[in-house]
């Protein structure tokens, strides 16, 4: 049960390319927690079907609204914004639960718009994309980070068969390009080699869940780096 002594949940938050088994890896987590008494929300980014911002940049990935999708940062600035109107949600989350977990955050804006300018972590996207969301809008900072780390050609076997089998999963543009996967994939494992904005954690697909949620629930606080 949540402790009448901490003022806020932990913010969990679950990162890594498309079809790595960041489902999975969750569903496997708040299980291990909620045996364990623990209150627990898990929210999805981006929020299809919920946010405006998140849907039309589906559509856009999808080849509609002209040449948005061609734009780098305006699709930034659409999952940026699908965050943004979240806050107040997230903010309630984590006051009435003891983890609010997240599958994608910021990071994946980040990794995502430094991949496709063919950046590395430490260039102007990733640092664009912090100021943004983590000052300008305000968006919560994440306890901990868990990057899944699994080769990026299992995942894209995983992505095309999840496509296969259900018509609901058609891969994006993002998702069908293996060369950005890969970078992406690449950037990811910089922010969390730089534990970026706060502490990361980095897995693989054998990682054991019950032990990974009684190590990220009992993690002490560690620096939150939002600021430059």
């Amino acid at each position: 049960m949540r402790s009448t002594d901490v003022p806020t949940g932990k913010l969990v938050v679950i990162e890594g390319v498309d079809g790595a088994g960041k489902n999975t890896l969750a569903r496997r987590l708040v299980s291990a927690w909620e045996r364990d008494d623990l209150d627990v929300i898990r929210i999805g980014f981006p929020r299809y079907g919920e946010s405006v911002h998140a849907d039309l940049a589906a559509e856009a990935l999808r080849g509609g609204h002209g040449d948005t999708a061609e734009s780098v940062h305006a699709m930034a600035l659409l999952f940026a914004l699908d965050r943004k109107s979240a806050v107040e949600d997230l903010r309630k989350a984590l006051s009435c639960n003891d983890i609010v977990l997240l599958d994608r955050y910021v990071a994946s804006n980040a990794a995502y718009t430094a991949a496709r300018l063919e950046q590395i972590a430490d260039g102007d996207a990733v640092e664009w994309i912090r100021a943004l969301e983590f000052d300008r809008f305000q968006v919560p900072v994440p306890d901990v980070q868990i990057l899944l780390d699994v080769p990026v050609e299992l995942a894209a076997q995983r992505a095309a068969s999840r496509e296969s089998t259900d018509s609901a999963r058609a891969r994006d543009a993002y998702e069908r390009d293996g060369s950005l996967q890969s970078r992406t994939s690449a950037v990811y494992g910089q922010l969390a080699e730089s534990n970026w904005v706060s502490p990361w954690r980095v897995v693989d697909a054998e990682v054991d869940p019950d032990r990974l949620a009684a190590d990220v629930f009992n993690q002490p606080p560690g620096e939150k780096k939002v600021t430059t």
